[in-house]
């Protein structure tokens, strides 16, 4: 017997939602972080639309909100700066803005609250499988075992390394320093030297957080050789008097980091009964803001799988539609961060590019491609055949009862029926029938995974009962 049924490595944003995702059917989950406290390094700064609608599908928006602001700013693609789009097809047209550090908080207070198990200060040192299970290794010789196991263990994954799974892409070539620390030159003047120095170096900032402190970013001057050291304030202060010919009078730093340009994909998201999900799986520069939110959305797409595996009400090859539908848009991520990457250069070349590129982006069609690439609205995984909405994620909705995301909470699958003719009886125990009506819907049904992206759409029973069976395995 198992101690677990999944273990989940890496207790970041990742792993969390995973956790969670996995505790709404009842799975028994375990969460191993290497670190003794979760991090207080700021990497990411905000959700994008897709993860925004992802907490508001499962009634976490509102605590998101409270603890964020909301706004509506262009320059998300390599910093071009643009106005919004308008109309764009979802109810969360916005960026919430919320330090990562709050993100995990929230999603650890959801993951137990729904009775995850995490444990701190617990390394995992080596792993072994058979066609049972996964029994873990930890540092200090003990021993966990679970049925399933995902590793959500970040760039330099354990797990991954463990599996022996290939990691190929680009190396970094550029590095940036990251930190919060004090600055004593006066905000005005902060401010405007800032924004002199942003008119051509875009990889550069600083960012008042209150009480004196900023967010600074700043190139670094190469590559680090041991990039798991952290920098040191005086190489902060170098590097700010090169490019910004001023130090900012920065001192008392809280922490310090770096990060670089790597791009990376791993060969495959599955070793038997191990899952790879999050960093782990993909890397990247972090323009544009995606890293948190991919991986937000691998574990959503991930959870209800494994936890249909788990439980035994999984159709056959089920677990295996994750790296098919993931993959894919990891690699389209690493692609739009690799192009980013080069019109953010300096060079002439790239800086050719990259007036072109804004005036291109001032059609609105061409800014409303990008925001919907980088937001993840437009992804629609491949189901094969059905209306051009199959496939694709479905916004909240107004029903004549209220929103659609209020009726998927619990993580199940969705019938949304607007003949109220339809069934989905033989599914009642995996799928909620909603007989109910909406102005914003065109199709007379859908059937809506727990992810949200519509598996159907038609009034046809018998090809309901089909995609109901491929979704959901066999009727009861």
């Amino acid at each position: 017997m198992a101690d677990f049924d999944v273990i989940v490595v890496g207790a970041g944003p990742t792993g969390l939602m995973l956790a969670a995702e996995l505790r709404l059917h009842g799975v028994d989950v375990l969460v191993l972080d290497r670190e003794p406290r979760p991090t207080p390094v700021v990497r990411s700064l905000g959700l994008h639309v897709r993860s925004i609608e992802i907490m508001d599908q499962r009634g976490l928006l509102g605590t998101f909100l409270e603890q964020g602001h909301t706004f509506q700013a262009g320059g998300y693609f390599a910093g071009i700066e643009k106005p919004w789009p308008q109309h764009l097809d979802t109810a969360h047209g916005y960026i919430l803005a919320i330090p990562q550090p709050k993100t995990d908080r929230i999603l650890a207070d959801h993951a137990v609250a729904l009775g995850a198990d995490i444990r701190r200060g617990a390394e995992v040192t080596g792993l072994d499988q058979d066609d049972t299970g996964v029994t873990v290794r930890l540092a200090g010789g003990d021993l966990v075992s679970a049925r399933f196991l995902a590793g959500c263990d970040g760039g330099r994954s354990t797990v991954r390394k463990l599996l022996g799974i290939g990691f190929p892409g680009d190396p970094a070539r550029v590095e940036t320093l990251l930190g919060e620390m004090r600055a004593d030159m006066p905000a005005e003047q902060i401010a405007a030297r800032v924004a002199e120095v942003r008119r051509t170096q875009k990889a550069f900032g600083l960012g008042p957080l209150g009480d004196g402190f900023y967010r600074v970013v700043v190139p670094a001057d190469g590559v680090a050789e041991d990039r798991t050291t952290a920098p040191t304030l005086d190489d902060f202060r170098r590097q700010l008097r090169a490019v910004a010919g001023t130090d900012f009078g920065v001192h008392e730093p809280r922490w310090l980091s770096r990060f670089g340009d790597a791009t990376r994909l791993a060969e495959r998201y599955r070793d038997g009964r191990v899952l790879l999900a999050g960093d782990a799986a993909h890397v990247h520069p972090p323009v544009g803001g995606q890293g948190l939110n991919l991986g937000l959305q691998d574990a959503f797409n991930l959870g209800w799988k494994l936890a249909a595996t788990v439980t035994g009400r999984a159709p056959d090859l089920l677990l295996d539609t994750y790296e098919q539908e993931r993959r894919p848009v990891a690699a389209d991520v690493l692609d739009l961060t690799r192009a980013q990457m080069q019109v953010l250069s300096t060079e002439p070349g790239p800086q050719a590019v990259r007036r072109l590129l804004s005036r291109l982006m001032d059609l609105d069609e061409v800014n409303r491609y990008f925001i919907e690439r980088i937001t993840a609205i437009d992804v629609r995984y491949d189901f094969g055949s059905g209306t051009d909405l199959v496939g694709r994620r479905l916004r909240d909705i107004r029903l004549k009862s209220g929103r659609l995301f209020e009726l998927m909470r619990g993580g199940r699958g969705l019938l949304l029926d607007q003949t109220g003719r339809l069934s989905a009886g033989g599914w009642a125990d995996r799928v909620d029938h909603v007989a109910d009506v909406s102005e914003e819907l065109d199709e007379p049904a859908v059937l809506l995974r727990p992810d949200g992206h519509v598996a159907w759409a038609g009034e046809d029973q018998p090809s309901l009962r089909h995609s109901l069976t491929r979704w959901f395995g066999a009727a009861v």
